[in-house]
């Protein structure tokens, strides 16, 4: 079962009786708002979830994002939306490459690739401000499609 987070609660935004430009920029100004305060949600409660300190098993994989999906599975905890987003990259990277098709389990050995998901996850958890989330989710209208959901 999904539990709403606490970042996908409804912002009340207040709205102006004063018409005209001035009001289209407040509305604005209150969306920007509205959106930081999303996101220092989102990053105070992925700051509050501790790393897993002990690995539970090797993981094989195939590719950056399946290592992802395994290991939200097995540990059952979200992904930062920026690690989310970079294993995208890493798994974009390998278009054209000689080893394309081969498994990533066989190139990069399993346990090391958890861990630099975990160390990775850790830094984004720890150190991301809300302001560039904010930043990053203003210019990607989809970005809720980057956030894991809350696992019970």
């Amino acid at each position: 079962m999904k539990r709403p987070a606490p970042w996908e609660a409804s912002l009340a935004i207040s709205s102006d009786d004063s018409s005209g430009s001035d009001s289209e920029d407040s509305k604005d100004a209150t969306s920007e708002g509205a959106l930081i305060r999303k996101a220092e949600m989102y990053q105070d409660f992925m700051k509050s979830i501790p790393i897993p300190t002990c690995r539970r098993s090797v993981i094989p994989f195939t590719s950056w994002q399946g290592l992802g999906g395994s290991v939200k599975a097995l540990y059952g905890q979200p992904l930062h939306y920026l690690t989310n987003k970079l294993l995208i990259e890493w798994d974009h990277s390998r278009v054209g490459s000689n080893d394309m098709c081969q498994p990533l389990d066989t190139i990069i050995h399993p346990l090391k690739a958890e861990a630099l998901i975990w160390v990775t996850e850790e830094v984004h958890r720890l150190t991301t401000s809300p302001q560039y989330l904010a930043s990053l989710w203003t210019s990607n209208l989809m970005y809720h499609a980057h956030i894991d959901p809350i696992f019970p």
